[in-house]
């Protein structure tokens, strides 16, 4: 049996396998740790997912009720508005029908003090 001679680029081409080979295998094990990598970003967005929905359920129903307040309180404004359009309507007509008699009454009364006063002081009365 004879051992056929090796040459330098019999050991050229080994080394560049097996430089290869390593190059497959260091790459292989990245691709590996990016698959890990990938799974854990899964997870994570999966449990993300999951508590994020039941969230999302009350912020839709804190919306709605949030909404029918504002109803109630929408329609309760408007009563508190025609409630003061309906005073402001009552204080104009009291104005109306007794503002200008009171107004009289306080004037002549008023007068009759005076008249009665310079009367007075005219007989010399001191009260």
């Amino acid at each position: 049996m004879s051992i056929a001679p090796v040459t330098v680029g019999d050991l050229a081409g080994a080394v560049a396998a097996l430089a290869f080979a390593y190059l497959v295998w260091r790459l292989g094990r990245l691709v590996g740790k990016a698959g890990e990598i990938l799974d854990e970003t899964r997870v994570g967005v999966k449990g993300l997912s999951d508590g994020s929905m039941p969230l999302l359920g009350e912020v839709t129903s804190t919306v709605a009720t949030t909404n029918q307040q504002l109803a109630r309180l929408d329609t309760v404004t408007t009563n508190v508005a025609l409630m003061s359009a309906n005073v402001n309507a009552l204080t104009s007509l009291f104005a109306a029908t007794l503002g200008g008699p009171l107004v009289k009454v306080a004037a002549f009364s008023h007068g009759v003090r005076v008249a009665v006063g310079s009367r007075r002081s005219r007989r010399g009365d001191p009260r």
